[in-house]
């Protein structure tokens, strides 16, 4: 009888350790994906942040032209032609 018991005890005892190695290794894989997803995230946000600064300086760019071209359509005075005026005026 005490064999049986004996060789239960290591069979749980057996049991046991393979299920903390599984469990420990599993956590290790675990922290190693996070990690990765981590800097996957970090360098998505990083590019996004860098073409939205692009796209900015581009439609700022293109807006001004816009504007400059409204502003000539409509026969506005420009700055420039304000200062023209106030040279020839003697201001």
């Amino acid at each position: 009888m005490d064999s049986k018991l004996e060789q239960l005890f290591y069979f749980a005892l057996g049991g046991a350790l393979a299920a903390k190695e599984k469990f420990e290794k599993s956590n290790d894989e675990a922290k190693v994906w996070q990690e990765k997803a981590e800097q996957n995230a970090r360098a998505f946000f990083d590019d996004m942040a860098e073409r939205g600064a692009q796209e900015k300086d581009a439609f700022k760019s293109m807006l001004k032209d816009l504007l400059k071209e409204i502003v000539d359509d409509l026969g506005l005075a420009t700055k420039a032609d304000l200062e023209q005026m106030r040279k020839d005026l003697g201001h």
